[in-house]
C-alpha cells in the first residue's frame, strides 16, 4: 500500500470510528453505538470518546447550532477490543442555548462523562490571544516518527499510522527532552488526509485531536519522556472551548503549557490556532502523572 492509500485509510478509519450508529432504543435519552480504534495498549485512546460523545450530542441538535464548550471525566479505562455505547440526555433547550449530557458505556458502566453546551451562531464582543510569531512553520519540521530513531518498532509504527501528523516544534518526547526543561512546548498537527466538509465532523475531530501531546507540557517541565521506566500517567478530566471553526485536515498549531503540578497531579493548557493565526479552540486538561523515585 502506497504512503497516500495508508494515510487515506487511517483516516477513513477515523472517520468511520466517529459515524456512531442510533439506536431505536430510547427511554429518557438517546442511545449510540460504535466501535473502537484498535490500540497497541490495549486501552482506548481517549481523544476517541471524547470525539464520539461530541458527535452523539450534536445528533440530538438542529444543524445551526454548534457546540462551544464541553467538559467531561475519564471515569474507567476503555477496552479498545469493544465498542462503546454512547447515552445522551437532553438536558436543556433554550432560545439561543441547550445542553446535553453524553455518557459513554462498556460492559454497562461509564467510562467517560461530559456535559457540553452548544449556542446558536450569535454577533457580540470579540477579541483572541495572539499565535506565536516565533514558530518555524510545519514544512520545515519532519514528521515525529522519523525524529525518534531507536525507539521501539511498535511507538514508531504507531506514530506513522495513526491518523494525525504531528510535527513538534521543540522534540518529540519519547526518548529525550532536548534542550532545557520547560513548561511549554508547541505541535503541528493535521489529518494525513483529506476529510469531507461537514462542520460538525471537523469539530469532533477537533475534540480527538486536542487530547493528544496536551500531557507533554507537565513532563518537558521535569525532563521526563514518555519511555521513562515506571511512569504513569491518566487523563483526569478534559475541558474544550471551540471558539472559530477550523478544519482538522489543514496544520493547526498546538500551544501547550503547564501552569501547575504537585499531589501526583499535573494541569496542561492549550490553545488550538489554524495556520493562519486564527485561534479556533482552548483546552484545559488535568492527569493524574506517578514518576518513580530515581
Amino acid at each position: 500500500m502506497s504512503a497516500d492509500a495508508q494515510a487515506q485509510a487511517s483516516v477513513d478509519n477515523l472517520i468511520d470510528v466517529l459515524d456512531l450508529d442510533e439506536t431505536q432504543a430510547r427511554t429518557t435519552e438517546d442511545i449510540f453505538t460504535g466501535r473502537s480504534q484498535s490500540m497497541p495498549t490495549g486501552r482506548i485512546y481517549g481523544g476517541q470518546v471524547l470525539g464520539q460523545s461530541v458527535i452523539a450530542a450534536e445528533r440530538t441538535m438542529p444543524e445551526d447550532r454548534a457546540v462551544h464548550s464541553m467538559h467531561g471525566y475519564f471515569l474507567r479505562p476503555g477496552d479498545s477490543a469493544q465498542g462503546v455505547t454512547i447515552a445522551v440526555d437532553r438536558i436543556h433547550d433554550g432560545r439561543s442555548f441547550s445542553t446535553r449530557r453524553s455518557q459513554a458505556y462498556q460492559n454497562g458502566v461509564p467510562i467517560f462523562s461530559m456535559i457540553a453546551s452548544f449556542q446558536d451562531e450569535a454577533p457580540g464582543l470579540e477579541h483572541a490571544r495572539p499565535m506565536p510569531t516565533d514558530i518555524p512553520q510545519p514544512d520545515d519540521i519532519a514528521p515525529d516518527e522519523q525524529r525518534v530513531a531507536g525507539a521501539p518498532a511498535f511507538a514508531v509504527r504507531m506514530l506513522s499510522e495513526r491518523p494525525v501528523d504531528t510535527r513538534h516544534v521543540e522534540s518529540p518526547m519519547y526518548l529525550s527532552v532536548d534542550g532545557e526543561p520547560s513548561a511549554q512546548q508547541a505541535v503541528w498537527m493535521r489529518m494525513r488526509a483529506p476529510m469531507p466538509d461537514d462542520a460538525r465532523l471537523h469539530r469532533a475531530a477537533l475534540a480527538y485531536l486536542s487530547d493528544m501531546t496536551i500531557q507533554e507540557s507537565i513532563l518537558r517541565a521535569h525532563g521526563v519522556t514518555w519511555a521513562t521506566p515506571g511512569l504513569k500517567v491518566a487523563s483526569l478530566d478534559h475541558a474544550m472551548w471551540w471558539h472559530r471553526h477550523a478544519r482538522v485536515d489543514e496544520w493547526l498549531l498546538y500551544v501547550q503549557e503547564s501552569p501547575n503540578a504537585r499531589g501526583g497531579r499535573g494541569l496542561a493548557t492549550g490553545r488550538i490556532y489554524t495556520q493562519d493565526g486564527v485561534l479556533a479552540a482552548t483546552v484545559a486538561q488535568e492527569i493524574m502523572i506517578r514518576v518513580p523515585a530515581s
